[in-house]
This record gives structure tokens, sequence and C-alpha cells, in this order.
């Protein structure tokens, strides 16, 4: 049985880090002092933009183009990723999608189109870093970014909500198997964050009023971030098969409140 205790990571790949919650940790990570992976699926420049602040702060990037809807080929960028880098310590799985459709309207295609890219390339991708991890022996740190639809579920979003229960489900299962190789699995569950995702590219969240949120702002990229880079810390050695919502307590107000709610009289109590 591998100790984690004495874990200290260099190396960490994160998919999707072409911008928002994925661009925030590559440059979190590499703040910690880590060299980093970064993919990107249809935003280049924006991934390019990533790795230059990663090496401003004086850490390598390496950049891929990942497509974790392509099955059979997504395990490769990881691994070619993880060649040039000399490894991976730290594997954050961020690549996802929504598609906001409901129940009785959703397509095959489109329900396919959301697990592939949320549920079914996350396995793919976990999968390559762990064995790095293990054939390494170092250790290592397995990150999904899921999100507060992991817990409750949201109307217009049963693909979502499926292919994150199931992220969630894998991390857990993952604590559970890798453990004795001294590599822990957590996930991260956002609520609402000002990203492109959300409409939100480069706003500043405080400036958004959310009465359905308890802080009553959306999240800013960097809180989810500093978050990650903590559950890739050393300190983090004891933290295995938990999932933290980072959500401004959202979640405590059931799943529709952070859009639905449209006033402040809950707190009257």
């Amino acid at each position: 049985m591998q100790d984690t205790a004495g874990f200290t990571p260099s190396t960490a790949i994160v998919t999707g880090s072409d911008s928002g919650i994925g661009k925030a940790t590559a440059v979190a990570l590499a703040q910690a002092g880590m060299d980093v992976g970064i993919t990107w699926h249809s935003d280049k420049a924006g991934a390019e933009d990533t790795a230059e602040e990663v090496r401003r702060l004086g850490r390598k990037a390496v950049v891929r183009q990942l497509d974790t809807t392509e099955l059979r080929a997504a395990a490769a960028v990881i691994e070619e990723l993880a060649d040039e880098l000399g490894g991976v310590d730290v594997f954050v799985n961020n690549a996802g999608t929504g598609d906001g459709t409901k129940f009785l309207d959703l397509d095959i295609d489109t329900w396919m189109q959301t697990l592939d890219t949320n549920l079914n390339g996350a396995f793919v991708c976990l999968q390559a870093a762990a064995r790095r991890m293990v054939k390494a022996g170092r250790g290592g740190r397995l990150i999904a970014v899921t999100s507060v639809h992991e817990f409750q579920p949201r109307v217009g979003a049963s693909a979502y909500d499926a292919s994150k229960h199931g992220l969630g489900g894998l991390m857990k299962t993952l604590a559970l198997e890798l453990a004795e190789h001294g590599i822990t699995a957590n996930s991260v569950a956002p609520g609402e964050i000002a990203t492109p995702m959300t409409g939100q590219e480069d706003e500043d969240p405080t400036t958004k009023d959310r009465p359905g949120v308890p802080l009553g702002r959306p999240g800013d990229a960097r809180e989810i971030a500093a978050v990650i880079a903590c559950l890739a810390s050393p300190a983090a050695s004891y933290v295995n098969g938990a999932s933290w919502a980072v959500d401004g307590g959202m979640l405590q107000m059931g799943p529709q409140a952070g859009s639905h709610i449209t006033s402040q009289e809950w707190r009257e109590g």
C-alpha cells in the first residue's frame, strides 16, 4: 500500500483548459509549481493564451487538441501530453458540455453527444492518466469537474444530469480501486460559474445578482480552480472519494433556485 502523504506533484494535465474553469485551473496548478498539459476542442487561440500564462509563471506548457467524443483517439492525446511533460502527477477532467433539452424532446444523437463528452470520454482520459500514474509508481491525483447537478437534477437537463451523476459515481469507484497505488480520486461540483459555458465570459461575477444563491452571485472560475489546486496538493493527502460542492450555497436552496428565485424575500424566513 503506497502512502499518499509524500506525494509532491510536478506535472498536470487539464482538459478543456482553453477557457473558463479549465484555464483558471491550469494557471493555478502552474502557480503551485507544475508543468501543465492543456487541451482544447474548438478554441485553439484560447488554449495558446492559457499556455502563455503558464509559461509566464516559469512553467512548461504543452498544448493538444482533444475531442472527448472521439473515444478511440482521446487516450492517445493524454499519452502524448504525458510523454512530452515527462509524466502526469495530476489529471483534471474538466472538458464538458450541456444541451438543455427536455427529456421528451431529447433525440438520441444529442443524448450520445452529451454522454460521450461528459462521461464516456472522461472514462477514457481518466483511465489513460491512471495507467500512467500506476506505471510510474509515484502516486497521483485524479480530479473531475462535475456539477451541482451531480447531486440534484435540473429540468431540461436529463442527459447532462445523467452524465454528471455517472461521472461522480465513477470517481468514487476509482477512489476505492486506485488507493492502493497512492492515487486519490475526487470531484469538484461547481454551481453557476461566470464562464463561456454560462454565457458570462470575462464578466465580473460580483456584478451579477442571483437572489437564489445565498452568496448572491455566480462564482468566479478561479474560485473553483483554488479548490482543485487544493485537492491536487500534498495537503489533500487524506481526501479520497469526496465530491466538493463549490456553489455559494445554492444546493441548500434546491436545484432550480439559482435561476428561478428572483427576489430576496426568502431571507426573511
